[in-house]
C-alpha cells in the first residue's frame, strides 16, 4: 500500500468515527482498527491525534475557504454595505461543492466543525484562525457593514448562535427530510435546506438588540 493510500485510509476512518462519536470519545486505537493500520502508521503520517483532527478538517477547508475568500473580496470591493442575505448566500455554492469530495460531504464537514466546538477542541480554533483568519475577518467585516447597529461582541454571539443552528440542522438532516416528506409532502435535499436557512439566519443575526433590563420590563408588563 502506498503512502498516500495509507494516509487516505486513516483520514477516512478518522472522519467517520469523529462524525459518529466526536473527537473526545474516539481513540486512536479505534481509528487504526477501522483503517486496518497500526498505531505507528498514524504517528508516522500525522504525529498526533490533534494533527489528525486538523488534517480531517483541512480536506474540506482547503476547498471551501479559498472560494469564500474570493467572493468576500468581490463584495468588499464594492465599497458599499452589502445586504446580509447576499453575504450569507456566498456560502451556498462552496458548501455544496463538498458533495463532490464525497457523498454527504457538506453534512459531514458541518458536523465535524460543530464537534470542534462541542468537544472543546481549542487547537482547531487556533488552526483555522492561523490558516484562514483573513477569510473569517472579511466575513465579519461584511456582517458589520450590513448590521451597523451591532457591536463586535453582539456579532460574535449571533454568529455562533447561527453556527449552532446550521450544525444541528445538518446533523439531523436525514430525519428532517423524512419528516418533511411524511408530514408535509415536501421533497428536500441539502441545497434546499441551506437555502431555507439563509433568510432565517439573516433575520436572527440582524434582529434588534434587546438588553436584559428591557427583557425584565417586558416580563413585568406581561405578568
Amino acid at each position: 500500500m502506498s503512502r498516500i493510500q495509507t494516509q487516505q485510509k486513516i483520514l477516512d476512518a478518522a472522519e467517520s468515527l469523529f462524525a459518529e462519536t466526536g473527537f473526545n470519545d474516539t481513540s486512536l486505537r479505534q481509528i487504526t482498527s477501522r483503517a486496518e493500520v497500526n498505531l505507528a502508521a498514524v504517528n508516522y503520517h500525522f504525529g498526533s491525534k490533534k494533527a489528525l483532527i486538523q488534517a480531517v478538517l483541512q480536506r474540506y477547508l482547503k476547498v471551501v475557504m479559498p472560494r469564500l475568500e474570493h467572493q468576500f473580496e468581490v463584495l468588499l470591493a464594492r465599497q458599499k454595505p452589502t445586504q446580509l442575505p447576499e453575504v450569507l448566500a456566498v456560502f451556498v455554492q462552496p458548501l455544496l461543492e463538498l458533495e463532490q469530495i464525497k457523498r454527504q460531504g457538506t453534512t459531514l464537514f458541518l458536523q465535524l466543525l460543530g464537534r470542534g466546538y462541542t468537544d472543546v477542541q481549542g487547537h482547531l480554533r487556533k488552526f483555522i484562525s492561523h490558516h484562514y483568519g483573513s477569510v473569517l475577518n472579511k466575513f465579519v467585516l461584511l456582517v458589520q457593514q450590513s448590521c451597523p447597529g451591532l457591536d463586535a461582541a453582539e456579532i460574535f454571539w449571533r454568529l455562533h448562535f447561527s453556527l449552532g443552528t446550521v450544525v444541528f440542522t445538518m446533523a439531523s438532516s436525514e430525519a428532517l427530510f423524512d419528516i418533511a416528506a411524511a408530514d408535509y409532502h415536501q421533497q428536500a435535499d441539502i441545497e434546499s435546506v441551506i437555502r431555507r436557512l439563509l433568510p432565517y439566519l439573516a433575520a436572527g443575526i440582524a434582529a434588534p438588540v434587546i438588553y436584559p433590563e428591557q427583557l425584565n420590563s417586558m416580563a413585568q408588563a406581561a405578568s
